[in-house]
């Protein structure tokens, strides 16, 4: 096997990072290997067998050019400042870089015990590893920019957690790993010269074409909060619930990372958490663009040591961030527009999407539903194409003739809108129900339902049988209230 490694992150200073050594693993056993995402790394493979695929992926055999080390990082944890956590059990193999040039980390997760642990045994059951491996590819196929999943291995060992799980290991596969929480652990350590190199390095890396505009810092600060507003309001459009904003869970790329209580809200409320840990909701889904924005403004603060005229970059910094929520409810409006076939934004458009979401809450209505249903509603004008309790409020046929007066003022067939509302609404996302049921198949030793559900939403904007299982909302009986991390 060969892999176009160049480690540009294994080549900053010793206090980035710390080598690491995954562990060893009796039983190394493929479960699932995206060939198709393998080909866009550039990674030749040569005829390579399970079996050899999964020493790889398991960390037993190390190729050619890796360099494995565990990234050092720092963070708010629901708010609370941590001073140092790093990659606890995860290990960057090293960076690939394909044909396009393109740069890509490939990193195991559940590898082991690394400097960071903190007591953590580094190890990782298989439902946290197919859960990331099933929703980062659902949220690729979405549009969302992520994380994505190269391959995920069976370890034939037993982790311990509220009960015995079968073990496994996760490859990711990340434009890169770093985080907020990078620049905090310098900044918080008083480290000037680490915190320059940092910025410089992600300039580099991500922004190459972004204008230095005034200061390097201040640059890569607008970049983020950009990239952090586009990637929030494409949450927003999806119903997609983090769970775990910490700032050691935002890139600094814009990249969606770390899967773990994350979930896809079924009825509309904007309240809808369900990580087992958020026990204050702090991560709902409506505080997702706000805590963002909190987030930023740490980032801000870690950033503005390296300034040479502080009192001019805090006035700067605090622009920027405060520019980050109009920002983003462009986008925001901009996305819903589309949802509703609309192709640009005017007055009263938000008001008529708040009231949509009004009537969508009063009357418990699913999500993801409620927009394929539009588009159904434009070509039939039957109710009946909607949620059950959507079609009750008594203020929806006045929205309903609302919209559609709307829509008359862009000039396209009604035929055409749905269709392009059907390009946007997606008709299959992982729903919690059905995640559930096939990570504990998956655990039972039974992998088939997760591949019939990898394969449907990977194909998330066709109807069709093999999609159409996957479609409904839970009923009463299989709802999922929480979601875990796994660690």
């Amino acid at each position: 096997m060969n892999f176009p490694f160049d480690n540009s992150y294994a080549r900053l200073p010793e206090e980035f990072f710390s080598p690491a050594k995954p562990a060893g693993v009796a039983a190394p056993r493929l479960l699932l290997f995206n060939e198709a995402l393998a080909d866009q790394l550039g990674i030749e493979r040569d005829g390579a067998t399970d079996d050899e695929l999964a020493q790889v992926f398991s960390g037993q055999r190390l190729v050619e050019g890796s360099q494995p080390l565990a990234q050092a990082y720092a963070g708010h944890q629901f708010g609370q400042f941590v001073p140092q956590l790093g990659d606890g059990r995860a290990i960057l193999l090293g960076e690939v870089v394909n044909r396009q040039g393109r740069r890509f980390d490939l990193q195991l997760k559940g590898a082991g015990r690394t400097l960071f642990s903190r007591g953590g045994d580094g190890l990782a059951p298989i439902g946290p590893v197919l859960r990331e491996f099933l929703v980062s590819e659902a949220m690729y196929a979405l549009g969302v920019p992520t994380t994505r999943a190269l391959a995920a291995v069976a370890t034939g060992a037993t982790v311990e957690r509220e009960r015995p799980l079968p073990g496994a290991i996760l490859t990711r596969v990340a434009a890169s790993h770093l985080r907020i929480g990078t620049v905090q652990l310098f900044a918080a350590r008083g480290n000037r010269q680490a915190l320059n190199t940092l910025v410089e390095y992600t300039l580099q890396r991500h922004y190459p074409d972004h204008p230095i505009d005034p200061t390097p810092a201040m640059t890569l600060l607008q970049a983020v909060c950009e990239q952090q507003a586009r990637l929030v309001a494409r949450w927003m459009a999806l119903g997609f619930i983090h769970g775990v904003m910490n700032t050691d869970n935002m890139t600094l790329s814009g990249e969606t990372i770390d899967y773990g209580p994350c979930a896809f809200m079924d009825q509309y409320d904007p309240q809808t958490r369900f990580s087992s840990i958020d026990h204050g909701g702090r991560y709902a889904y409506g505080n997702q663009p706000i805590i963002a924005q909190w987030n930023l403004a740490r980032l801000a603060e870690a950033l503005l040591p390296t300034e040479t005229k502080p009192n001019a970059s805090l006035e700067q910094a605090k622009a920027i961030i405060e520019q980050f929520m109009p920002r983003y409810e462009q986008l925001w409006l901009e996305a819903f527009n589309a949802k509703l076939g609309l192709a640009e934004v005017i007055e009263g458009d938000r008001q008529r999407l708040e009231h949509l979401h009004t009537l969508m809450q009063a009357g418990t209505a699913d999500f993801t539903q409620t927009f394929r249903g539009l588009a159904r509603w434009l070509q039939t004008e039957e109710l009946a194409a909607l949620p059950a309790g959507l079609q009750q409020q008594p203020e929806l046929p006045a929205w309903l003739a609302d919209w559609q007066q709307r829509l008359t003022r862009q000039g396209r067939t009604s035929t055409a809108v749905a269709q392009a509302m059907n390009r946007v609404n997606p008709y299959v996302i992982p729903r919690n129900h059905k995640v559930e049921a096939v990570l504990t198949a998956a655990e039972q030793g039974n992998l088939t339902p997760f591949k019939q559900m990898l394969a449907a939403v990977r194909r998330p904007y066709e109807e069709g049988p093999e999609q159409a299982e996957f479609s409904t909302p839970a009923p009463l009986t299989e709802r999922v209230y929480q979601t875990f991390c796994g660690t």
